[in-house]
């Protein structure tokens, strides 16, 4: 009867009085075989994406290995087979470069996968049908709660880059006693990264709080957006934190005076781009006084209008303006002062004419003083003058100067 093969190794099974004088040979050759599974170490280079291990029989082969180092440059995914029904223990090394996964392979069964970036070692055990992994994945039990870990005994080279998250570490889980001395800094600690459940309530005081150590990066916003803001409205709460912030309709930059005219005169006044409110002084022209009829009174003329007025406008702002005159003086009656005014602001009205009547301002936010806008009055006149020229030349002439108006416009674009 002719000699087998064992599944799992390979090694040839002789019958009794079979190989008569070639036995021993063959025994060396099984027990060579055994060494091979239980010691053996091979480095195989992987140079394609799929790589099949061989078990020959009573012959070393690759896959009999106990120990296999894959080596070599991967350029895609790539899986390493060995033939189904062979039940096996492996010791695997990834040493393979490229970020690309490796899989260890039963035919027709389930894999053993190296991720892209593990480069580990594995240990595997073939059930005829899969490849399994053993490791803390698969192991069953526990580390018994009564037994302590000395401190410091789990390093940083222990512990896989990621394995210790914060929601793995229980609030105040980590003591004082728990850390040396040195191992926390403050590079250590992003921001934001210490929230308010970590820390006691009475752990954080103000003398642990170095100065200017709080910063821009260090606080959480608010909903104020940042920017600028003018005559703002503001809101504050019991922190001291601003919480809402908004201009105001009055503006906010200082006075800047951008047009002044006399009268008479007219044009057009263009607001500044980023004005957004104008303060304009007003004075009309001063009416003109008179002499009057032989033997009556002389009259004066009336004081011009003035007013000030505080007007928010909108850009693009644009309107025409005018400047009075101040009224003429005549014999008979005096002439009204000349009225100014911006279109879509305000007027101040002129004096009256040898009536004494004042010029109003309607809409103005102050009524000013008349100053030199003043109208025109009647007096004695000089005595070189008096002779020779009818009786009510002889007895009074016109003075006082008339004012005429005037216009400036200040603008709040100052700082």
């Amino acid at each position: 009867m002719a000699s087998s093969f064992s599944t799992d190794l390979k090694l040839e099974l002789m019958v009794t009085g079979e190989n008569s004088g070639t036995w021993g040979d063959k025994t060396n050759t099984n027990l060579n075989l055994v060494q091979q599974a239980i010691a053996g170490f091979e480095s195989i280079a992987i140079t394609s994406t799929n790589t099949t291990l061989v078990m020959t029989d009573a012959t070393i082969s690759n896959a009999r290995n106990a120990v296999i180092e894959f080596t070599g440059t991967i350029t895609a995914n790539a899986t390493v087979f060995v033939a189904s029904g062979i039940e096996k223990t492996y010791t695997i090394k990834n040493s393979t470069t490229g970020a690309f996964t490796l899989a260890l392979n039963q035919v027709g069964g389930s894999s053993v996968i190296w991720g892209t970036t593990d480069k580990k070692i594995k240990q595997v055990y073939l059930d005829g049908t899969n490849a399994n992994t053993i490791d803390l994945s698969t192991l069953g039990g526990q580390i018994s709660t009564s037994t302590a870990l000395a401190d410091f005994v789990i390093g940083p080279n222990e512990l896989d880059t990621s394995s210790v998250t914060s929601v793995k570490i229980a609030s105040f889980a980590v003591t004082s006693t728990g850390l040396d001395t040195s191992a926390v800094t403050s590079v250590k600690i992003a921001s934001f990264a210490v929230t308010s459940g970590a820390l006691d309530t009475a752990s954080v005081t103000s003398v642990k709080i170095a100065a200017a150590a709080v910063g821009p990066t260090q606080l959480q916003n608010t909903s104020v957006t940042a920017g600028s803001f003018t005559t703002a409205s503001i809101t504050v709460d019991a922190q001291g934190r601003i919480t809402s912030a908004a201009s105001g309709s009055g503006g906010g930059g200082a006075g800047v005076l951008t047009l002044m005219a006399d009268g008479p005169s007219s044009g057009t006044y263009t607001a500044s781009p980023t004005a957004n409110r104008i303060m304009v002084y007003m004075y009309a022209g001063g009416g003109g006084g008179f002499l009057g009829p032989c033997c009556s009174p002389p009259g004066g003329g009336g004081n011009g209008g003035a007013g000030f007025y505080n007007k928010p406008i909108a850009q693009p702002f644009s309107q025409p303006y005018s400047v009075g005159a101040g009224g003429n003086h005549n014999a008979n009656s005096g002439n009204a002062g000349g009225s100014t005014t911006i279109a879509n602001v305000g007027t101040v009205n002129g004096g009256s004419g040898g009536a004494a009547t004042p010029g109003n301002q309607p809409g103005s936010n102050v009524t000013l003083t008349y100053g030199s806008r003043s109208g025109g009055s009647a007096g004695p006149a000089p005595a070189n003058t008096k002779a020779g020229i009818g009786m009510a030349l002889t007895e009074f002439s016109l003075n006082r100067q008339v004012g005429p108006g005037h216009l400036a416009v200040y603008e709040n674009i100052g700082t």
